[in-house]
């Protein structure tokens, strides 16, 4: 399909392709999300060391990523998606259940990595279709706000059902046999009828051009991006403890407030992105964001810090949505949504190792100055990505209003 008929061949959310698309992509990334508790089933029911559990978590999330990349082309040409999103689905809940249910380390142990690369298909097929539906700061922030819902349900619901295997990985997997059903409801871009007179080839080619190199630049910022904020993450209980002297509480306080914070982040983008724009606000938040990696270095009372690292999650989450929104919005058909949580993974992967190897080799003010000064490098172009995605949408937008009035011509 040509640049000059993507903003037409979006279509509207309706509650089926709400519940595909919302579902599917949670249900890909809920591995990253639960992997403390999953972390904890391993070494608690299974006897597995913390090393060892932690090693296969990494492996299950780097399957994961690499399965998203490699799937993200078919899911992003048409029909494809389907094959993609059924076999990811069921790959999910088949290795998740074994996992669950069949307490054999080399079942555990191919159970969560099938697992993990089934969830990358789910990851590439929910992303892709994101591309498909009208209005990409609402869709993504809605996505944002149903992902860390029920990310919120299933992290209280799991310690009352006991933090076992059965329930950390069994509800993963029921929910990928539940996603699987709506899996035929995802969108795919309208197909729009040809038309005469289309936009000359050179105007053509050098949108397609323009469009082509943000969407590598956007992949290769947000891996980037991932391995920044996910640094300051890992090692943001042991920092608030080493400098603020923040006991288990407090952490626990920050991470209840920090999934609120998102919840709340998400909730106003999808409310109002539409109308705030897609650029400024995401360069607002980045440099936010900068300010207070370097300001989290520093802070030694309890109280501040907790301000500190609430306020930056919760700019984390709005960031990462609007991020999602300039990838869906390069492309209805879905190329650089498709591939866009793959390379976060892989770069999120790598953020302990990162984050411990700067707090130990520099200490905390200076590993937060480094994340601040990535954060700000990394501002410009995702800044220039941001207008190109807003151009293309604005350009092809009006194409198709002239399209439409040449076919009604045309008719009459």
């Amino acid at each position: 399909m040509s640049h000059s008929n993507v903003e037409s061949a979006r279509v509207p959310l309706t509650a089926k392709r709400a519940v595909s698309v919302f579902g599917i992509s949670v249900v890909g990334f809920m591995t990253a999300n639960l992997a403390p508790i999953m972390i904890l089933a391993l070494t608690t029911e299974l006897g597995f060391t913390v090393i060892d559990a932690g090693a296969l978590i990494t492996a299950s999330l780097l399957a994961c990523a690499l399965s998203c990349l490699l799937t993200s082309r078919w899911s992003a040409a048409g029909n494809g998606r389907y094959v993609v999103a059924r076999v990811g689905l069921a790959m999910t809940a088949i290795g998740f259940g074994a996992a669950a249910f069949v307490p054999v380390p080399a079942v555990v142990v191919g159970g969560i990595i099938l697992g993990g690369l089934g969830a990358g298909g789910a990851v590439s097929a929910g992303g892709a279709a994101l591309g498909a539906l009208r209005n990409p700061e609402r869709v993504s922030g809605i996505n944002g706000f149903v992902n860390r819902a029920i990310v919120s349900v299933l992290l209280f619901a799991i310690p009352l059902l006991g933090a076992g295997m059965g329930s950390a990985f069994g509800l993963l997997a029921g929910l990928a046999a539940a996603a699987l059903l709506a899996a035929s409801w995802l969108p795919l871009p309208a197909q729009d009828p040809p038309v005469s007179n289309e936009p000359s080839h050179e105007r053509a080619s050098g949108t397609s051009r323009r469009v082509k190199i943000a969407g590598f630049a956007l992949l290769a910022c947000f891996a980037l991006w991932a391995l920044s904020e996910d640094s300051l993450w890992a090692v943001a209980a042991t920092m608030g403890a080493a400098q603020a002297s923040l006991n288990e509480t407090g952490m626990g306080l920050a991470l209840s407030l920090s999934t609120l914070g998102g919840l709340i982040a998400t909730a106003l983008v999808s409310l109002f992105g539409a109308r705030l724009g897609r650029t400024l606000p995401l360069a607002c938040i980045l440099v936010a964001g900068g300010l207070l990696k370097l300001l989290s270095g520093t802070v030694t009372d309890p109280d501040w810090y907790l301000v500190v690292i609430i306020a930056w999650n919760t700019l984390y989450a709005a960031a990462f949505v609007y991020i999602v929104a300039v990838a869906a919005a390069l492309d209805a058909s879905g190329r650089w949504s498709a591939p866009l949580l793959g390379v976060y993974l892989i770069g999120s992967s790598f953020g302990p190792l990162f984050g411990t190897s700067l707090s130990t080799g520099i200490g905390y003010a200076g590993m937060g100055t480094v994340l601040a000064v990535m954060t700000f490098a990394l501002l410009i172009p995702f800044v220039l990505i941001s207008r190109t995605s807003v151009r293309v949408q604005t350009q092809t937008g009006e194409d198709a209003i002239q399209q439409g009035a040449r076919t009604r011509s045309a008719i009459a």
